[in-house]
């Protein structure tokens, strides 16, 4: 079996051990040689790999694996106050979430992608790609987008939802196996989930897919171009600018029902459309957090359950007969990790078997 040392280094940031940690818990490991391994400049004999991963609870046959799934456009709130240890275990938790969906493709067909991907290189915008892709789905220029994730996941898009800390919002990705993920933090308000979804579905039809890769020196003007694309199709332009003029507080909720958004992401867009001037979007956001809307809106709006995750694993339960500790097995993974990201409830959704 070969080797991919990185995936060492993988089980230990995962089980958050640092090196000097871990190498002081094996016997014969010293903190250089554990180093030199995980840079690829050594080895390590198959009995102390056999002990390391054992005090990890990994199978062996995980250190064969590649799981890569890098995400150039990982969405974090207040991203410069993050741990490293949270931001690790963010970027190994969608990681494994991506490796998870390319091992059910083995025994499931998750639905084709079938969005249209445009390069705002080619000179198309966030807000003509969002139009676009709204007529793509059927939507009325006045509707809102009630099934947000039932439209991403009918064409192609995986939505997982993961128990995060409060600084991460989201992050899209294009599994190693080419199936394009949506990984959610669930503990958000739904206006928030909702908005998140659209902010990556834009970076997945924008940035990620069919597109080369994007320099990093370019990242706050991708988010921009997300957030943009997200507030064009969650609340188009031409359908909601009427309603923004001369807007007041009291008109807010009303508003917030019918299109789904949080109240706070209307009066950015009434600002971003010119329909209020940049003193009255400064007053209304004293008055908003006056009466502590910042912090809680007053009610939650209506957002449907991603399904398509949950099903591919209730279906390897139920239709393929495996218990977790089987798919732990067939998979290469502890089954904590099984359990950690796939036991949830089980929704109906169109899947079916390979034969």
């Amino acid at each position: 079996m070969k080797i991919n040392h990185k995936q060492l280094t993988f089980a230990r940031e995962y089980r958050g051990y640092s090196q000097t940690d871990l190498s002081s818990m094996i016997d014969g490991l010293s903190q250089p040689n554990l180093s030199k391994f995980e840079k690829g400049l050594s080895t390590l004999s198959d009995e102390l790999l056999s002990k390391i991963v054992s005090f990890l609870d990994f199978p062996f046959e995980f250190l064969s694996k590649n799981i890569s799934n890098e995400s150039e456009t990982a969405h974090y709130r207040k991203r410069t106050t993050i741990t490293k240890k949270d931001r690790t275990d963010i970027e190994n938790s969608y990681k494994l979430i991506g490796y998870l969906v390319d091992e059910m493709a083995d025994s499931l067909m998750w639905p084709e992608f079938t969005f249209k991907t445009l390069d705002i290189e080619d000179g198309y915008t966030p807000e003509y790609i969002a139009s676009y892709t709204r007529k793509f789905l059927g939507l009325r220029p006045d509707e809102p987008v009630r099934e947000i994730c039932n439209y991403l996941e009918v064409n192609g898009i995986i939505i997982v939802e993961l128990d995060a800390i409060e600084k991460f919002d989201g992050v899209s990705f294009v599994s190693d196996n080419n199936h394009p993920v949506i990984v959610l933090n669930k503990n958000f308000s739904n206006d928030r989930k909702r908005f998140t979804i659209a902010h990556e579905l834009g970076h997945l039809l924008m940035h990620s897919i069919n597109n080369p890769a994007i320099p990093k020196h370019r990242e706050k003007e991708l988010e921009n171009e997300a957030n943009t694309f997200a507030s064009e199709f969650l609340m188009p332009k031409e359908a909601i600018k009427n309603s923004l003029y001369s807007l007041r507080l009291s008109y807010l909720a009303e508003l917030k029902r019918y299109w789904l958004t949080s109240m706070a992401s209307i009066i950015r867009r009434a600002k971003d459309l010119g329909c209020i001037t940049k003193d009255t979007y400064t007053y209304l956001n004293i008055e908003f957090s006056r009466k502590g809307l910042k912090k809680d809106e007053g009610f939650d709006i209506y957002i449907d359950t991603p399904e398509l995750f949950r099903k591919g694993y209730s279906m390897h339960k139920t239709e393929l007969a495996y218990s977790d500790f089987e798919l732990a097995s067939a998979f290469s993974l502890p089954v904590d990790v099984i359990k950690r990201y796939c036991e949830t409830n089980r929704n109906q959704s169109k899947l079916r078997v390979l034969i």
